[in-house]
């Protein structure tokens, strides 16, 4: 199962960071891309169990779904042990 939120579809996405040389008044060349690597940004993913369609599963959830209310935990009633 990949790490995707069940919610709201967030995954991981790559992009490029810039390594740049100095600016021209503090003795570089000016702004000028030195070199750049691949990078992922990584969303913030947790593992819940969840109360989805009246049965509970364990999904990755994003802790934005959580904060919007999306996210619908099973409830901690105990049952009481029949002797």
């Amino acid at each position: 199962m990949s790490r995707v939120c069940f919610f709201t579809g967030r995954k991981s996405m790559s992009g490029w960071t810039k390594a740049e040389k100095g600016a021209r008044r503090d003795g570089g060349v000016g702004n000028k891309i030195k070199g750049r690597t691949k990078r992922m940004v990584k969303p913030n993913l947790k593992k819940l169990r969840c109360v989805i369609d009246g049965e509970i599963r364990s999904v990755w959830v994003s802790t934005r779904a959580i904060k919007k209310g999306l996210v619908i935990k099973p409830s901690r009633v105990k049952v009481a042990a029949s002797a």
